[in-house]
């Protein structure tokens, strides 16, 4: 035995197989195609696939074949960048929710649930905040609406799924031509279908790469007591040029 072997793991190490393999792989692979490409039998590989499938690092799709998720990546990469969004988005938003004189709250996908990651209050007495961790719904919340306008079928299939797995919600009628509009013209402005009174203002917030990172929300609610308020199309307006400079503020 050399020295690399002293201390093998064969579960870990059959697990690890698939992943590779199926990380090779454009189309994935039937359960007996990844047996006689890793040299295994099928009850092995069986076996694995269900822990793997279980733990989100690979997905079964309609044609009974085996894809590899994008969980290792999200792994990989979870804490430092949103570490860094946080830390590029805090002065953006602080500035936000003063001018706007609304809170704001920034929302990130963890495992295609979309999660609170940050919020700000404006700088008066009344605000309307959600709180940091709180898990939203996609179909029902703005920031919903901008991830899955943005998001490609499979990704919207895979968030409506993580809501309920095993009984994944469906798109409402009306909501994929919504949800093209919304493409279009970059936002979302909806009644909150929480609170009475407040409407929702969402931006989307770009990565490196072009894709969707996290979208960032005002719920903006109007102030009777002040005529000099920022109303809603300044609360806008105010709110896309955020998401424009968080945009950039990814690339740099």
């Amino acid at each position: 035995m050399d020295e690399g072997d002293r201390y093998r793991a064969p579960a870990l190490d059959k697990g690890l197989d698939i992943l590779e393999l199926l990380a090779r792989t454009d189309d994935g692979l039937s359960q007996a195609e990844i047996a006689k490409a890793l040299a295994r039998s099928p009850n092995e590989i069986y076996r694995m696939l269900d822990r793997l499938l279980r733990r989100d690092f690979v997905r079964r799709t309609p044609e009974d074949r085996y894809e590899i998720t994008l969980k290792l990546f999200e792994l990989a990469h979870a804490k430092p960048p949103l570490h860094r969004l946080i830390s590029q988005a805090t002065p953006v938003l602080r500035r936000f929710s003063v001018q706007a004189e609304q809170a704001v709250h920034l929302v990130v996908q963890d495992r295609n649930t979309l999660v609170v990651a940050a919020q700000f209050d404006g700088p008066g007495y009344w605000n309307v905040s959600i709180r940091v961790g709180s898990r939203i719904r996609p179909v029902t919340t703005g920031s919903g609406h901008v991830f899955l306008a943005f998001a490609t079928p499979e990704e919207r299939a895979m968030m409506l799924e993580a809501q309920d797995p095993g009984n994944p919600q469906k798109m409402p009628p009306g909501l994929e031509t919504r949800l093209a509009g919304i493409a279009a013209q970059g936002y979302e402005s909806m009644p909150s279908a929480q609170t009475a009174g407040v409407f929702n203002l969402s931006v989307p917030i770009f990565g490196p790469m072009g894709g969707i990172l996290a979208v960032v929300t005002c719920p903006y609610t109007q102030r009777l007591d002040r005529s000099d308020a920022p109303d809603m199309q300044q609360a806008l307006d105010l709110l896309q040029a955020a998401g424009r400079e968080l945009s950039r503020r990814t690339k740099e």
